[in-house]
């Protein structure tokens, strides 16, 4: 199966990474954890994503899956699916250069009756090589655009 079009400029981020990560909120205790982000293409307009992430006694935290869509080789479209119970949608920018792919999403969040309320989410992909630094922001449960989660991951085999 060939990648669509569309996607080839992402082509380079497609595969597992996985390394180590850091995160903190207001309304939590910081906390350290191992992050896995898996890309993949199905040769449609769109990569899917998996994200999974793990205690430092290898028990899960948290998992999210989506899609990354490219409307022209500078946009992007986010939607994600998060199990405590929200969906984000939103939009973003590409910047890709022989040596570097950054990618930047900024989604609104609708929230189920019962979730904690999210409002915002803005994701920072940088890519150069085989590394993959990773951060979001997150405005929620009263307080503003906040750093939440940062992880630095190397693509794996």
């Amino acid at each position: 199966m060939s990648m669509h079009p569309a996607m080839a400029h992402l082509s380079r981020l497609v595969g597992t990474w996985r390394g180590d990560g850091h995160g903190e909120y207001p309304t939590i205790s910081s906390f350290e954890y191992v992050d896995e982000w898996e890309f993949t293409d199905v040769g449609k307009p769109f990569l899917v994503f998996v994200e999974r992430t793990w205690n430092a006694d290898g028990s899960p935290m948290h998992t999210e899956t989506g899609y990354v869509r490219a409307p022209s080789p500078e946009t992007l479209e986010i939607i994600a699916a998060l199990p405590t119970g929200q969906v984000e949608l939103g939009t973003g920018s590409c910047a890709a250069s022989l040596d570097a792919l950054t990618l930047i999403t900024d989604a609104q969040v609708l929230n189920t009756p019962t979730a904690q309320r999210v409002d915002r989410i803005v994701r920072r992909y940088e890519m150069r090589g085989d590394e993959l630094t990773y951060e979001m922001e997150m405005a929620a449960v009263g307080h503003g655009l906040t750093l939440h989660l940062r992880s630095r991951l190397t693509r794996q085999p």
